[in-house]
């Protein structure tokens, strides 16, 4: 593997799995901690990850690698510029109740999908196929099960932009995916990328 290609995958490794330590990368990559380590430092060097520590349950903590800003520059929302233009002129022009049936009509459509494609499937399935669906729309998205309940982990954005001019965005997506979910599973968002966090969760707990 290349040396571009290394570096490359070890960004796309991070922004998916989220912090990540050099052993764990090598492995991922199977390659040595020494060569992960070389890849890691030229990648520290340009500013696209940098270090922090992890705290254990015993033992002293360990050293992770994220991405910083600029690294989550490299997985920019299209169109970024135009949309919250677009967003920034529905609102001038229609007014607040104008952009809201916008985001209303967007989120119905969604939910449409979402349900017909959910519809039949056990609980576990369901969020597995949800996880592919919004992988399908560009969320980088999986499922995960946890102690009797089940994790939707979202490691990019694409409409981050818009969902920034516009926290409408957020709040829709939450209610469709508790639609899809209702007399079934509870469903709360746990980390939020607007808010600081590197990805955005979703708890699917059981009723």
């Amino acid at each position: 593997m290349r040396a571009e290609d290394s570096a490359e995958r070890i960004l796309y490794l991070i922004k998916t799995q989220g912090p990540m330590s050099a052993k764990a990368l090598a492995l991922e990559l199977q390659i040595t901690t020494m060569g992960a380590r070389q890849h890691i430092a030229k990648l520290a060097e340009k500013g696209l990850i940098k270090d922090s520590e992890e705290k254990r349950d015993r033992g002293r903590p360990s050293c992770v690698w994220s991405l910083t800003a600029q690294g989550h520059g490299k997985y920019t929302d299209r169109h970024a510029s135009l949309t919250v233009d677009l967003i920034k002129l529905v609102e001038i022009n229609f007014g607040a109740d104008g952009l809201d049936k916008l985001i209303q009509s967007r989120a119905q459509q969604s939910l449409d999908m979402y349900l017909e494609q959910l519809a039949g499937l056990d609980l576990a399935t369901k969020v597995q196929r949800l996880a592919e669906l919004r992988t399908e729309e560009g969320y980088m998205a999986r499922a995960l099960e946890d102690e009797g309940s089940f994790v939707l982990i979202e490691s990019h954005c694409p409409i981050c932009a818009a969902a920034t001019a516009c926290q409408g965005f957020c709040k829709t997506e939450l209610e469709n995916f508790q639609a899809c979910f209702v007399e079934e599973a509870s469903v709360q968002r746990s980390h939020h990328i607007l808010e600081g966090d590197s990805r955005c969760c979703y708890r699917i707990a059981p009723l």
